[in-house]
């Protein structure tokens, strides 16, 4: 897949605020500080579309990008950041939950996980939340240009035994820094589409 266009159209803290035009969507999901914006920007090769922050949480509407004027890039805020209070995690909870169970234009999640550390609580929750709605889904092992070659293997079997994978189930390792699975990402994503359309 070819992106040849990439806009942001609207920051959404209800849904009414989403688009209207009931256009295909792809979440991306994941803890706070995980590279989700990175990793749109690398997909849609514009360094400044999302917004990359330093500091983790930073997201806090859900973010629509337009891609080549047929579907939408839907960026959640990440979950799981310590450092906000209980009540902004929970109206964090409830935008999350308010979208991901009522979108009928919801069509695959991208659930993003740090390949360096073992997957949370948060992110089984969010696994397992997206299997039981039975959603089509890629999980997104992010960062591995901060793993050596040798350590990559070890570290997708802890996620893999983490959140009890099958060996059928797609893992794509990536890296925005080295470009490193931005093809077999987009591959994925235009197969969805395909079967879709």
């Amino acid at each position: 897949m070819n992106i040849k266009q990439a806009d942001f159209i609207i920051s959404a803290v209800n849904k009414e605020q989403y688009p209207k035009d009931n256009k295909i969507e792809i979440a991306f999901v994941g803890r706070s500080n995980v590279g989700k914006s990175s990793l749109i920007n690398t997909l849609t090769n514009r360094r400044k579309l999302v917004k990359v922050s330093g500091t983790p949480g930073k997201t806090r509407q859900i973010n629509f990008f337009l891609i080549n004027n047929e579907f939408y890039f839907v960026d959640l805020p990440g979950y799981g950041y310590a450092k906000v209070s209980k009540q902004e995690k929970e109206k964090w909870g409830k935008i999350i939950n308010t979208y991901l169970s009522n979108r009928k234009q919801l069509k695959k999640i991208l659930l993003l996980l740090d390949c360096r550390r073992k997957p949370s609580e948060d992110d089984l929750a969010m696994y397992n939340w997206i299997k039981y709605y039975n959603y089509d889904y890629i999980i997104v092992m992010t960062k591995i240009d901060k793993l050596k070659r040798s350590e990559i293997a070890k570290h997708e079997k802890l996620i893999r035994d983490t959140l009890n994978l099958s060996t059928s189930e797609k893992l794509i390792q990536f890296s925005s820094t080295k470009k490193i699975g931005v093809e077999s990402l987009l591959d994925s994503i235009e197969e969805s589409l395909d079967k879709l359309n």
